[in-house]
């Protein structure tokens, strides 16, 4: 089958890989209709965190099962499915928690050794634990699509920040960062009720995206001069919650400066910038909580599904470019270079 590979920084191929098999009683074979590019898999491109030359790449992904082990009982060839961005064995004290991405026999699609998301099909470790069942007919539904394909990561970690932070009815919220995280977590804090949404970002095609999902306001500026905005919007006092989903130093240090004296930051921007934006000291003075990480999505897919299907959100509207599989290095470039947001991937 064909696949995506990185053999290093800017060089992104698609290749002829091995196709997936069977290998334990609990795997399935799903072959891949949908999938996209993440703002995560930049800093491979980039060079930032490193890959294994020839590695596959890619962790979101929808498709339809073709062959089950002995071993599973929930999933039979021809389901329509969602794959979060992590596998899990669905048994451990991690998983019975809500943390599947803490799960010991977990991993990533991508990871040595395992199929990537972007490619035409991939073996699914513990398909019954991992794998999400979508109704039949939402395979034809192309309006439908990108939504049900958000939920795999963006939607589910844009609500992992806002979970994270405590967001609540009548609560002002900051959402630090305007990639396609950042805007999930606006949609996200509108859903759980927020009073106020701010959203710091100076594109207007992402802002605009951002307004629809539900912000109240957009400060553009950086650095001192955006905790000024925000202090200034919010009466001096900062933001009840602040969702950060950039991971840089400066962007850390922004939300902890805009977040109100008792407040959190549901952090879920992967670091990428040291800890020095985080100060301590100053958190602990104001009692300012720190929450977040890598989002357990196999935890929230159900009832952002639920909403998803009803039309109540439709975190899909941040795909602003569609490509085929021969197309997927031109959407790297491209998600590189800022002209598009995030990149759908169709097979």
């Amino acid at each position: 089958m064909r696949a995506t590979v990185i053999h290093g920084p800017d060089d992104i191929r698609i290749e002829e890989v091995p196709d997936p098999v069977i290998s334990r009683a609990t795997d399935a074979v799903v072959r891949v209709v949908e999938s996209c590019i993440c703002g995560s898999d930049l800093w491979a491109y980039r060079g930032v965190a490193s890959r294994v030359p020839g590695q596959r790449i890619g962790h979101e992904f929808l498709g339809i099962v073709e062959e089950v082990g002995s071993g599973v009982s929930g999933f039979a060839p021809g389901d329509f499915v969602v794959a979060p961005f992590v596998w899990s064995d669905g048994s451990c004290e991690f998983c019975r928690e809500g943390l599947h991405t803490s799960c010991p026999e977990g991993g990533i699609w991508g990871q040595v050794g395992s199929d990537g998301g972007q490619g035409e099909a991939v073996r699914v470790p513990f398909a019954d634990a991992t794998l999400v069942k979508l109704p039949k007919e939402t395979a034809g539904e192309e309006k439908l699509l990108p939504s049900l394909l958000a939920l795999s990561d963006v939607m589910s970690t844009g609500h992992h920040a806002a979970v994270s932070a405590r967001v609540r009815p009548g609560a002002t919220v900051a959402v630090v960062g305007d990639g396609a995280v950042g805007l999930c977590g606006v949609l996200a804090a509108h859903r759980l009720g927020a009073g106020r949404i701010i959203a710091l970002g100076r594109h207007e095609r992402r802002t605009a995206i951002a307004r629809d999902f539900g912000a109240t306001d957009v400060v553009a500026e950086r650095g001192e001069a955006a905790v000024e905005a925000v202090r200034e919007l919010t009466g001096g006092l900062g933001a009840h919650a602040v969702l950060e989903a950039v991971g840089t130093e400066e962007s850390m240090r922004t939300a902890i400066s805009i977040t109100r004296d008792g407040g959190a930051v549901g952090y879920v921007g992967v670091p990428h910038g040291g800890s020095a934006g985080v100060e301590i000291g100053r958190m602990f003075d104001r009692n300012v909580a720190l929450v977040g990480g890598v989002a357990p999505a196999r935890a929230y897919i159900p009832e952002l599904l639920a909403d998803v299907l009803s039309g109540a959100i439709e975190p899909g509207l941040v795909f602003d470019r569609t490509v085929d599989l021969d197309g997927v290095p031109d959407g790297y470039r491209a998600m590189d270079e800022r002209t598009a947001l995030k990149v759908r991937i169709t097979l």
